[in-house]
């Protein structure tokens, strides 16, 4: 409601109130710099004497192109995409979008709802990591036909740009690490989800290979994101069936070294690299809450920012209309060991 007393429900009565034409106001709304100092002086003083905000969504959706940028993930509630997502809106307000977050709670209906969301919403690209082997790959690929859209975390075949971790560079350098420092690390496999399943056990087993070390493992087959509930049932699991006591685990994500970690305390063994301790427990992704395990995790770090700042800068450039075949398929990052406590 105005000062007067009169109500300023739409853009059109907006537009009465203060004198400005409807385009006007719509580029201004876009784009604030688009208009006049004059222009935009006046139509910041009506806002604040009519007490007048549009509907950012309103404001997009007149248009061909919004300024909205789809981010879609498997699960919120992890750390790792958690902290992608911030980067990712981070940048997507640096370049003046706003980003639309959704995820597919590791389900492949909810995923396909999410992406027919996003295309309702006209958004001007997406940045999705799919859910992976259940992933509906004709809606993945409905959604790049009709907007720019790169992959991360989880590739579709070459269906996009895809950035990830290069899982074979990065779980080959934590099982020479753990082969070099005690004794040869026996590999806890993430659920087969997605491809960072295969990759991630084909770096250990080509390592532990090199080293002429037998490759051992701890695997759960069922499809599920449930991982720190897998960690800890194959580590009491194992504990139940040996004398753990002299053995070292490295688990293909942070998550399952939580659930292992976990396990491992219940029983009464004590984790970490000093003569002390019982069982060495590694991880893989550096996730936020790693650090402030106890004891602090060794993990491999993947390097967020290089990973959401590639993506975003294929997004961008895919969004100004350059060539698609132009643009990287595939950009894989390099990760690195943080050395902490566990292992």
């Amino acid at each position: 409601m105005s000062k007067n007393g009169s109500v300023i429900r739409t853009m059109d009565d907006f537009s009465k109130a203060c004198g400005i034409s409807r385009p006007t106001l719509s580029k201004y709304f876009y784009d604030p710099e688009s208009v006049r100092p004059s222009i935009r002086k006046k139509i910041e003083t009506a806002q604040q004497a009519h007490d007048f905000n549009p509907s950012f969504y309103a404001v997009n959706m007149n248009r061909e192109k919004t300024r909205n940028i789809g981010i879609l993930v498997p699960v919120l509630s992890d750390p790792y995409y958690a902290e992608m997502v911030r980067q990712f809106e981070s940048l997507c307000l640096e370049a003046g979008y706003w980003a639309v977050v959704m995820s597919s709670h590791g389900d492949a209906k909810l995923e396909v709802k999410a992406i027919q969301t996003l295309l309702s919403l006209r958004i001007a690209g997406a940045i999705v990591a799919p859910i992976g082997f259940q992933s509906d790959v004709e809606t993945l690929r409905r959604l790049k036909e009709n907007t720019p859209t790169v992959l991360f975390d989880a590739s579709i075949g070459d269906l996009a740009p895809f950035v990830g971790s290069d899982n074979l560079q990065s779980t080959s350098l934590m099982t020479d690490y753990l082969c070099r420092t005690g004794s040869a690390p026996i590999f806890m496999g993430i659920p087969p989800v997605n491809e960072n399943a295969h990759g991630r056990r084909q770096g250990y087993i080509q390592q532990m290979q090199k080293g002429g070390f037998e490759p051992r493992f701890m695997q759960d087959t069922t499809d599920t994101w449930k991982f720190e509930a897998v960690g800890y049932q194959l580590m009491d699991e194992m504990i139940s069936r040996e004398d753990c006591r002299g053995l070292t685990i490295m688990c293909a994500s942070d998550r399952l070294a939580f659930g292992a970690m976990s396990a491992a305390f219940r029983r009464g063994l004590r984790i970490g690299r000093d003569p002390e301790a019982d069982i060495r427990i590694a991880g893989h992704d550096d996730h936020p809450l790693s650090r402030y395990m106890n004891p602090p995790l060794t993990t491999v770090a993947q390097n967020y920012d290089a990973i959401a700042a590639h993506s975003f800068s294929i997004l961008l450039r895919a969004i100004k209309s350059e060539d698609m075949d132009a643009l990287p398929r595939v950009t894989l990052v390099e990760a690195a060991i943080q050395m902490r406590s566990s292992a």
